[in-house]
């Protein structure tokens, strides 16, 4: 077999040959005009991606460092925060705000489903006020997008500050950061933003600067305050990632210059057509059309096959990577990635991997059903 191999899993996602020759460039010296010149527009660039004019840092640490990045300078103990968890990331979430002495009330949701206003508004009544709201606007633990905007909408009208997890769908997803009202925004970037993991992008609003201005936790490393200082003349406060800013800089280019409106499509027809193919194959699906996300698809192998001997048939026989069930749903679904740099023949070629191992297996499978339902659903 040929040392090829084919990565669908919800990240780390597959590194575009542009952005991989940029984070090839020479080093340069981080405190130099040059480097302050590229962060400055990188941090435009990603302004315009998360659809905000809100403060934005790109800092050096992993999507659950930008998590806790928010909650560290939000969260005094003794607290009132609200998480609604909608899976493993919204429970991530929520233990972030936990171990920084929030009094955390959750509101959880089963898997497959997503948050429920009425129940948020019940809770709200029952327990609230909250100082803080935690949200996953993507969960990829289940493949299920929650609604943000009526959520911010909500926590509008109070004191509350809304913090939000798009790690999984900033750059593949019409994301409205300021419209949403949403104060802190965090992603990653080893998702749609193209790029190996290491870097966690976070914006911060009017509204939420008095709080972390009077947070109480101490904070150095993850500190809001700190890299707003920095950034004052275009710097960081501590040591970049050199090398992943080049990254950045150039898979914010190719989002861009494809324009936000045709990434956003692309990545709603690759979701599409990844349910239809999986649906033809005799797979269920972990969420409803309404909720689905567009970046990560939950299959139920029900009766069809065994979820871990698929993954191993996959692995070992075509160096297919999909990915299983986490947390409780471990060994009870898959999932798909489809985000980032990946178009629509990619799907076309996971729903055939899936059809071919199947066949392999022995299940009543026609082959060509699933690549064709797939193909229907792209036209």
């Amino acid at each position: 077999m040929l040392n090829k191999h084919y990565l669908y899993i919800p990240g780390p996602t597959p590194v575009p040959p542009e952005v991989v020759a940029a984070m090839g460039q020479p080093m340069v010296g981080h405190r130099g005009d040059g480097f302050a010149k590229l962060h400055g527009e990188i941090v435009e660039k990603a302004k315009a991606v998360f659809q905000t004019d809100n403060d934005l840092f790109v800092l050096t640490t992993s999507g659950t460092g930008g998590l806790e990045t928010a909650i560290a300078n939000t969260v005094t103990p003794g607290d009132k925060v609200l998480a609604l968890v909608t899976g493993n990331f919204g429970e991530r979430f929520a233990r972030l705000a936990a171990t920084y002495g929030a009094e955390l009330t959750r509101l959880e949701s089963p898997a497959g489903t997503a948050l429920d206003m009425e129940q948020v508004d019940e809770i709200w009544q029952a327990r609230g006020p909250f100082k803080i709201v935690l949200a996953t606007h993507n969960e990829t633990s289940t493949g299920v997008t929650n609604d943000i905007a009526a959520l911010g909408e909500y926590v509008a009208r109070t004191d509350a500050l809304l913090l939000v997890d798009a790690v999984s769908s900033m750059g593949a997803m019409d994301i409205r950061t300021d419209d949403w009202h949403v104060d802190i925004m965090v992603t990653g970037s080893q998702k749609a933003l193209m790029l190996p993991p290491g870097l966690a992008i976070v914006s911060v609003s009017p509204k939420a600067w008095p709080i972390v201005e009077t947070n109480g936790s101490p904070r150095f490393y993850l500190s809001l305050l700190e890299a707003r200082k920095s950034f004052a003349t275009k710097n960081t406060p501590w040591t970049p990632a050199v090398s992943l800013f080049y990254g950045l800089n150039a898979s914010l280019d190719m989002i861009l210059r494809e324009g936000l409106a045709n990434v956003f499509a692309r990545h709603a027809r690759m979701a599409l057509a990844t349910r239809a193919g999986a649906k033809a194959l005799g797979f269920g699906l972990l969420a409803d059309d309404a909720i689905a996300s567009h970046t990560v698809t939950a299959i139920v192998p029900d009766k069809v096959i065994n979820a871990g001997d698929l993954l191993k048939m996959l692995s070992q026989d075509m160096n297919v990577t999909i990915a299983g069930g986490q947390g409780e749903l471990k060994g009870k679904i898959l999932r798909i990635g489809h985000m980032g740099y990946c178009s629509e023949l990619d799907v076309i070629m996971v729903i055939a991997a899936l059809e071919m191992a199947l066949y392999k297996a022995g299940m009543a499978i026609e082959l060509g059903s699933g690549v064709k339902a797939a193909e229907q659903a792209l036209f």
